[in-house]
């Protein structure tokens, strides 16, 4: 009887012991307002102003404009009915690809 009473005892010295350290250590990693918080580790984006043209295949409508992870993908509905992906960089304007959507037959 006097084993488990001390067991009991040691076990609750453990738990309120590890919640104190659990709170203290989410005290001292949290950052506090009057601090001033590090500078980014990536460069921001410097929107420098470009001209560019993209030049449209005769009869083309361009269906939508979407981004895609670092790139845009614009769709066209060619003249023909065909469709197309273009790939752009955002960057500089430039055509990266190409993708010809041609149904299954």
């Amino acid at each position: 009887m006097r084993g488990l009473r001390l067991l009991v005892i040691v076990l609750g010295v453990l738990l309120i012991g590890g919640t104190l350290a659990l709170v203290v250590a989410i005290i001292v990693r949290a950052p506090h307002p009057s601090e001033s918080r590090p500078e980014s580790r990536v460069a921001p984006i410097k929107a420098a102003p470009f001209d560019a043209v993209l030049d449209l295949p005769a009869g083309a409508v361009i269906q939508s404009v979407q981004s895609a992870g670092a790139r845009i993908a614009v769709h066209l509905v060619l003249a023909d009915g065909g469709q197309q992906i273009l790939i752009l960089d955002p960057g500089t304007g430039s055509r990266i690809g190409t993708i010809e959507l041609r149904p299954s037959r």
